[in-house]
């Protein structure tokens, strides 16, 4: 099985009932093309949608979502590097490269920082690095979006977006 992202954008934004709705109406696709929802993360704003799950391949989560109402829909394959910290995320940190990076230059660049996480009361939980090694979503917990983004900004920290989110998992629908 693999690990696959799918973002999602929505134009009108969804809510948190319609993400319930969708995620209920799910479980016999989920049945079907054996995929495993791991967790999803809204942006506050309802525009953006990111779903972790594990499945067969990427296609089994195209297929799987089709008939949705998103705008722009991103499906990838790659790797969860998990510190196994407690607690839920709330900020989401959008990383692209022009060229493929290792997730071990990163950690080290983000290790080096530690002190400016510590700083901002940010702490790391999760990343979901793309197979290709030009994507990838970091999951922090923090007093809010602007605290990441200052912590990511003095560390020299690459990231195209900062986003504060809502986090469902199973435990939480």
């Amino acid at each position: 099985m693999e690990n696959v992202v799918m973002e999602r954008r929505f134009d009108p934004p969804i809510d948190d009932q319609t993400f319930r709705i969708m995620a209920a109406g799910l479980g016999d696709c989920h049945t079907l093309y054996r995929v495993d929802w791991r967790e999803s993360l809204m942006s506050e704003d309802g525009r953006r949608l990111t779903c972790c799950f594990t499945a067969p391949d990427a296609e089994s989560i195209r297929q799987m979502s089709r008939d949705d109402a998103a705008q722009r829909k991103s499906v990838w394959t790659g790797s969860v590097h998990d510190t196994e910290r407690p607690g839920l995320a709330n900020v989401v940190v959008e990383r692209n490269f022009p060229e493929p990076v290792t997730v071990e230059s990163l950690q080290a660049a983000e290790d080096a920082a530690a002190w400016c996480l510590k700083l901002h009361k940010v702490t790391f939980l999760r990343t979901y690095f793309s197979a290709n090694r030009t994507r990838m979503l970091c999951l922090y917990q923090a007093p809010d979006a602007e605290s990441v983004r200052l912590s990511q900004q003095q560390a020299n920290m690459p990231f195209e977006r900062v986003w504060a989110c809502h986090h469902y998992t199973r435990e939480t629908l």
